[in-house]
């Protein structure tokens, strides 16, 4: 399907719970979300599936339609009942889900020779105690 520049997309991301899987929500609400969309002016719409859940995107006219989709009973039943409503469910303008691999981060350089100090052991002081000396007085008064 060919959507004109025109359009503005909107993502749902559904994410995986411990007890229950965002591609079991798919095949339950799949065939709502998708017809609530198209009926209300959406052009193109993919689902894209991933290790942690899934993607909804889709693309409509103007924001006027996003809204109009989104207040529908039906739409809002299917999210309400996402394996995680609280931790679960991202709702956003524009395309997710396509940046491409995520790579790990490598370290950052570190800055000078990036060694610690050679730990050194404190310097000993001698202390003679074998000579008692007896402290200086003046008039029987130590000093």
């Amino acid at each position: 399907m060919v959507v004109d520049v025109e359009s503005q997309w909107w993502s749902i991301e559904v994410l995986d719970a411990t007890r229950s899987s965002a591609a079991r929500w798919r095949d339950s609400y799949q065939e709502v979300v998708v017809s609530a969309a198209v009926s209300h002016g959406a052009r193109d719409w993919n689902w894209q599936v991933f290790h942690w859940g899934i993607l909804f995107e889709m693309a409509f006219t103007d924001e006027s339609a996003w809204m109009a989709f989104r207040a529908l009973p039906a739409v809002q039943a299917a999210l309400d009942a996402v394996p995680d409503p609280v931790n679960g469910l991202l709702i956003y303008p524009g395309r997710g889900g396509s940046a491409g691999n995520v790579l790990p981060r490598r370290p950052r350089p570190i800055t000078g020779a990036g060694s610690a100090p050679i730990p050194r052991e404190p310097d000993r002081t001698r202390l003679n105690l074998s000579r008692a000396e007896p402290a200086p007085t003046i008039g029987g008064v130590f000093v």
